[in-house]
Order: C-alpha cells, then structure tokens, then sequence
C-alpha cells in the first residue's frame, strides 16, 4: 500500500504514506525489537475541545497539504497516538476524515458555483480533476459532473 501510494502521489496521498509510515514503524517495534515498547495508552478519545481545534485547522486549510505531523502537533502528542485517539473519536483516520471533508466542500462547491470542476479539484486539496473524481465517485457513487447535473 506505501508504495503504490508513494507512485500515485498527491496531497491527500502524503497523509496517507505518513500514517502507513507510522503504523510501519510501530509495528516494527512492537514485533522485531529486542526490547518491549512501552506506549501510554489513553482512554476515551480526543476531547471536545481537541476535536474542535484539529477538525477547524482541517477545514481551514483543506486547500493545502494537510501532514499528519502538523495535526499531531496542534495537540502536541506523537503521530501514532494522534491517529489512535482521532480514530476512536471519529470512528475514521484522520486520512479518511480529510477526504471526507474535501469531497463535501467540493459537493457544496458543485452545488452553489459554476467553478470549473478543475478550479473545484484545487480549492478542495485534491490535485487534479481526475484525484477529485476517483475519491468522489468513491465516496458518492457519481462523477462530480453528473453530481452537480443532478443538483441543478
């Protein structure tokens, strides 16, 4: 799954190797290290005010190349932990969450301008007409194009 993603490339793309990275790398501690990794554990999830913070610098900055590591960072705590507790509170990776998002903005977007779906594509991170197609049809089960043809 790294590879293939690191040869698609993409924005939505670098949060996802950066996850596959962090999982990689646990993984290997946890199973071929001579030692026993000790992970602090955390109950329940993000707080409410943690969520509020992450998912408004999510939706603030959709348009641009979301890290995993600058989510962590908002709430200082490890990658690995910071998808975790995300996860448990929103029940999807942070990954899956950005994409979400970005296909709803671009959803709203078809509805309420006559942007080009290309213009769309970039407002919403994604870096090309054909990136936005593939999650929105994915996540929609149409093309953007019959999407916005329905909604007219």
């Amino acid at each position: 799954m790294l590879l293939t993603e690191l040869k698609n490339g993409g924005p939505a793309g670098r949060l996802y190797v950066e996850s596959l990275t962090n999982l990689l790398a646990v993984h290997l501690l946890r199973n071929h290290s001579a030692t026993q990794l000790r992970v602090a554990l955390y109950n329940g999830g993000l707080s409410d005010r943690q969520l509020l913070l992450v998912t408004d610098y999510i939706n603030d900055h959709l348009d641009q190349d979301i890290k995993l590591s600058d989510l962590a960072q908002l709430l200082r705590m490890s990658q690995f932990h910071f998808s975790r507790l995300f996860k448990q509170s929103m029940g999807v990776t942070p990954h899956q969450y950005v994409l979400q998002q970005r296909v709803e903005r671009a959803k709203k977007l078809l509805k309420e301008t006559k942007l080009s779906v290309m213009e769309i594509a970039l407002l919403c991170g994604f870096s090309s007409h054909s990136h936005l197609g593939k999650w929105f049809r994915q996540h929609i089960g149409m093309t953007p194009k019959a999407y916005r043809a329905n909604e007219n």
